[in-house]
């Protein structure tokens, strides 16, 4: 930090002001520029979610097991004639709402399927419950069913 005075005075220090100027012009278009990034669409809304709202018994409740079998309010069903069990139970119902609740490896195509029937037997609203379907709730569900299961399964073969 030697300043020698005179004609021939070297000035050795480094001025960080105009550097710290730039900086801040930089940080400053940066924020005003950055919420233009933002890809933005409109016309989605996004559906809020409902903390803790419990699944109502009186629906219409469908169970995935993880190898693709359905339940409908815990009696077993297929994905042909599920259409035809929705609409049997719609007198029973409070809501025209299908619950679905299917472990977390189901296959998607079963979930569709689901989707296709409750449509088809005209109910109008679809909701996937926030817990997945456990162990021990799809091995009591298909202990419950399970010689109805063998019989619809060697139908089906």
């Amino acid at each position: 930090m030697a300043i020698k005075s005179g004609k021939n005075a070297l000035f050795t220090e480094i001025n960080i002001t105009p550097l710290t100027d730039i900086f801040l012009v930089l940080l400053i278009i940066m924020m005003v520029v950055a919420p233009t990034f933002q890809s933005m669409n409109n016309n989605v809304t996004i559906p809020e979610i409902n903390n803790g709202t419990s699944v109502e018994e009186h629906n219409a409740i469908v169970s995935v097991t993880k190898d693709g079998r359905i339940f409908l309010n815990e009696t077993y069903v297929t994905a042909d004639n599920l259409a035809q069990e929705l609409e049997k139970i719609k007198p029973n119902v409070q809501k025209l709402e299908v619950v679905v609740r299917a472990d977390e490896k189901a296959k998607s195509s079963v979930i569709m399927d689901i989707m296709n029937a409750a449509q088809e037997a005209q109910y109008k609203k679809l909701v996937v419950a926030g817990e997945p379907l456990t162990k021990k709730a799809q091995k009591a569900l298909e202990a419950e069913n399970e010689e109805l299961i063998r019989e619809q399964e060697s139908l089906q073969n």
